[in-house]
C-alpha cells in the first residue's frame, strides 16, 4: 500500500516505464514480479489442502465462509483501518469488510478515472481451482492434506492473492496511460462499444512474450536450491508460473484495461 506516494503528479505515475518498473523491476515502487513468484514459491512448500478452501470444512466464527475466506476478510478488514484500500492499485476481495480508516487520508495524484472495475473474485476462483492445483502438484501425490499447515497455506495463499491482485489491476493505469496518448482512437472506439477493438489495441504481443520469457528465468532462478542450483526437482514447477501468467494474469489484466476503458468517459462531455 502508499506506492503511489513518491510520484507527485499524473504524468509520473501513467508513464509506462514507471509502470512497467513497477512490475518488473527492483524498484523503490514495487517488485511485482519477483514478489509474486517467491510467494508462490513459498506457497506451493506445502500441500493443496483443499480444505482450506471448503466452507464448513475447517471451523471458523463464520460458517459460510472457507477457512481462507474467513482470514482474508479479517485481514481486509483490519488493513483497511491503515487505508490500504484508499491506495488506487489495492482492491479489497471483500469490499463491505472495508473500514474508515484510522490514518489520515494521503494526497494521491488523481490519475484513474472513476470506476467499480474489480476482478477479485474472478481471481480468487481461477487461483484456488486451476493456479494451485498444477502448481502444487508434485510426482505421485495426489491432493493430500497437512492439517498441521492449514494456517501457512492460507497466510501464503492471501500474500499471493493480494500480490497478484495488485499486479492484475495495475493495468487501469495502463490504460489511462494508453488512453492520453491516443485519446481519439479509444473514444471511438469506447463509444462502439467495440471491446474486442479495445482489446486488440492495448495488446501489445511482443510485450507479452517478453514477460513471460522474464518469468521463467525468474522462476528457475528462485526456485533452484541455492546450495544446490543443479539439484531437481526444482522448489516450484516453472512452466506452471508461466503458464499461470499466459493463461491468467496477462488475460485478466487485459480484461481489466478494458472494463476500464468502457467506463472511461462516464460523466465526461467527448465530442
Amino acid at each position: 500500500m502508499d506506492t503511489a506516494v513518491g510520484l507527485t503528479d499524473a504524468d509520473q505515475v501513467l508513464d509506462l516505464k514507471n509502470i512497467r518498473s513497477t512490475l518488473m523491476y527492483r524498484t523503490p515502487l514495487s517488485r511485482l514480479e519477483d514478489t509474486i513468484t517467491v510467494y508462490l514459491i513459498e506457497r506451493v512448500q506445502y500441500p493443496l489442502n483443499r480444505s482450506v478452501y471448503v466452507p464448513g470444512a475447517i471451523q471458523v466464527p463464520d460458517e459460510k465462509l472457507s477457512f481462507l475466506d474467513w482470514l482474508l476478510c479479517e485481514q481486509e478488514r483490519l488493513h483497511s483501518r491503515l487505508r490500504r484500500y484508499q491506495a488506487p492499485d489495492e482492491y479489497p476481495f471483500f469490499p463491505n469488510a472495508v473500514r474508515t480508516p484510522v490514518l489520515q487520508p494521503l494526497d494521491y495524484p488523481p490519475v484513474l478515472h472513476p470506476n467499480n472495475v474489480n476482478v477479485n473474485d474472478k481471481l480468487k476462483d481461477i487461483y484456488i481451482n486451476r493456479i494451485l492445483p498444477t502448481a502444487c502438484a508434485k510426482p505421485g501425490d495426489s491432493e493430500r492434506e497437512n492439517t498441521s499447515h492449514y494456517g501457512s497455506t492460507a497466510v501464503n495463499d492471501i500474500a499471493c492473492l493480494q500480490a497478484l491482485s495488485r499486479r492484475i489491476h495495475y493495468g487501469k493505469f495502463v490504460a489511462e496511460s494508453k488512453f492520453r496518448k491516443e485519446t481519439e482512437r479509444f473514444v471511438k472506439l469506447i463509444k462502439a462499444e467495440d471491446r474486442q477493438g479495445i482489446d486488440e489495441a492495448i495488446t501489445d504481443a511482443a510485450v507479452e512474450l517478453k514477460v513471460l520469457e522474464r518469468l521463467r528465468k525468474k522462476a528457475t532462478n528462485y526456485g533452484a536450491d541455492p546450495e544446490n542450483p543443479t539439484a531437481t526437482p526444482p522448489k516450484i514447477n516453472v512452466e506452471a508460473v508461466v503458464s499461470m501468467y499466459k493463461d491468467y494474469v496477462i488475460p485478466l489484466t487485459k480484461e481489466v484495461e478494458v472494463e476500464y476503458l468502457m467506463q472511461r468517459l462516464a460523466g465526461t462531455e467527448w465530442e
